[in-house]
């Protein structure tokens, strides 16, 4: 109902703190009393005689009970019971129209799409500098690299470009290069969660054995030494 009425009215709000705050209190009392349909019944607590008051010598006798005025009562409280609404609301089924298109609602959120695009795009560029040696231009996107491995596309974005770069035959890095691609896969094994171990975790598996720099003639470094203390 939100999405098909009140579009227009939150907009008209924007901006506007006041408006806001009376909106969501007629929000949280339409939330309260859809949970809360029926008031607190207040509880009558009948008292119980004190200590010893049985010893006492001005006891009043109990009084008889008048049959019909008993029989009168029980029936009021049973027409009472008979009108009194179900225990359980009856849900009432609404057709509510679909309102506004969705893009209008989702406009604040193409910034979001924009900005995972551009974290994706910083990625790629940065690894492309590390491999072309252009690390004055790598060190300065690094930061961003290591911010974006937060999410999921950007891990994935991070093994899609090191595999391509294995498959040209680039594998074999100095030691700067090397450095930087070991620092990028750490932090993405970092991030990873129990959901990435058969995704992105396995996709770097290949690449830590393929990534390697020569330490001295006939000393050769693998990736895998370097990252394998990652669960």
């Amino acid at each position: 109902q939100l999405v098909a009425y009140e579009v227009k009215r939150m907009k008209a709000e924007e901006g506007n703190k006041q408006k806001i705050l009376r909106h969501i209190k007629e929000l949280a009392e339409k939330l309260y009393k859809n949970e809360n349909p029926y008031p607190a019944v207040t509880m009558h607590k009948v008292q119980k005689p004190t200590e010893g008051c049985h010893l006492r010598l001005h006891q009043k006798p109990f009084p008889r009970l008048d049959e019909g005025t008993v029989q009168w009562i029980i029936d009021q409280a049973t027409a009472k019971l008979q009108t009194a609404p179900p225990a359980v609301k009856a849900e009432k089924k609404c057709m509510v129209p679909s309102g506004p298109p969705i893009a209008a609602i989702l406009e604040r959120n193409g910034n979001a799409l924009a900005n995972s695009a551009r974290r994706l795009e910083v990625v790629r560029n940065c690894i492309s500098y590390v491999f072309e040696n252009k690390m004055l231009e790598a060190k300065k996107l690094f930061p961003a690299v290591l911010r974006a491995m937060k999410g999921r596309a950007a891990r994935h974005c991070l093994t899609q470009e090191l595999h391509l770069h294995v498959q040209q035959n680039r594998a074999v890095l100095d030691h700067q290069q090397f450095d930087f691609v070991i620092r990028m896969m750490n932090c993405c094994l970092q991030d990873c969660t129990a959901m990435d171990e058969h995704g992105i975790a396995a996709a770097l598996l290949p690449l830590v054995t393929a990534f390697c720099r020569k330490l001295s003639p006939g000393i050769t470094q693998f990736a895998y030494s370097c990252v394998q203390e990652h669960v």
